[in-house]
């Protein structure tokens, strides 16, 4: 979770608030402009990692769904159900598109890190 910087695109840094067993209340810095974030992340471990952001340009969630297909293959799932309060109309295209390209790259980047 405090290596998501190196992975998702656009996240400038992480800083865990909290932690009471499984979930981590933490503040994240997004994009060039360096806007804030506050999400509670729930921890399942080997089944998915459910983040909730709660205050900031995006609020919604992100779901990381592990999917076991065999001894050494996993299907990853990622879900994403955002509403953009913060963020221009104008430029909300251009956002969906930053988190589904930088969804795809940080997926590339931990399959790299895990192989």
């Amino acid at each position: 979770m405090d290596n998501e910087p190196r992975h998702w695109r656009g996240l400038s840094s992480v800083r865990n608030i909290s932690r009471n067993g499984n979930v981590i209340e933490r503040e994240v810095t997004v994009g060039a402009i360096n806007f804030r974030s506050l999400q509670t992340v729930v921890l399942n471990p080997k089944k998915s990692i459910q983040t909730t952001m709660t205050e900031g340009m995006m609020t919604g969630s992100r779901t990381i769904t592990l999917n076991p297909l065999g001894e050494e293959r996993t299907r990853v799932d990622v879900s994403w159900d955002i509403e953009m309060p913060g963020i221009p109309s104008l430029f909300k295209g251009n956002v969906k598109n930053g988190i589904a390209k930088g969804t795809e790259g940080a997926l590339d980047s931990i399959v790299r890190t895990v192989r």
